[in-house]
């Protein structure tokens, strides 16, 4: 199975949440973790607020960040999916950002592991599971 990744899920893993242990079977059982470039930063601005907005402290930062981009096996670039995720969100009423992680899965028969329930509703529509 060919899994992408999106940042709520692999934050939940890091942070060893409630669904944490069936979210990381999923990552540890997939044949292939794929993920776009944005993904990076999008942890990184998670951990930003984290640290800046409930004290969570800077290593632990710097930890749970490296933690999260060991995650996926294959970052993809934004510059192969950006037409697609264009049209896609403009198609469908939907942030461009979260459409990357939409056509990765589409484009390579993946499955999207996210825990946010506007992205897995919009990734259902576009045929993604």
């Amino acid at each position: 199975m060919i899994l992408v990744l999106d940042t709520s899920a692999a934050v939940e893993i890091v942070l060893q949440r409630d669904s944490a242990p069936r979210l990381a079977k999923l990552v540890r059982d997939a044949d292939w973790v794929i993920a776009p470039m944005l993904f990076i930063s999008e942890v990184n601005n998670v951990f930003w607020k984290y640290q800046k907005f409930v004290d969570y402290p800077y290593p632990d930062c710097e930890r749970d960040i490296e933690q999260a981009i060991g995650l996926p096996d294959q970052y993809i670039n934004e510059i192969e999916l950006y037409r697609e995720a264009f049209k896609l969100g403009c198609t469908l009423d939907h942030p461009i950002y979260d459409m990357f992680y939409v056509v990765l899965a589409r484009r390579n028969s993946a499955r999207l592991l996210t825990l946010d329930k506007k992205l897995s509703i919009v990734a259902h529509k576009a045929g993604v599971e």
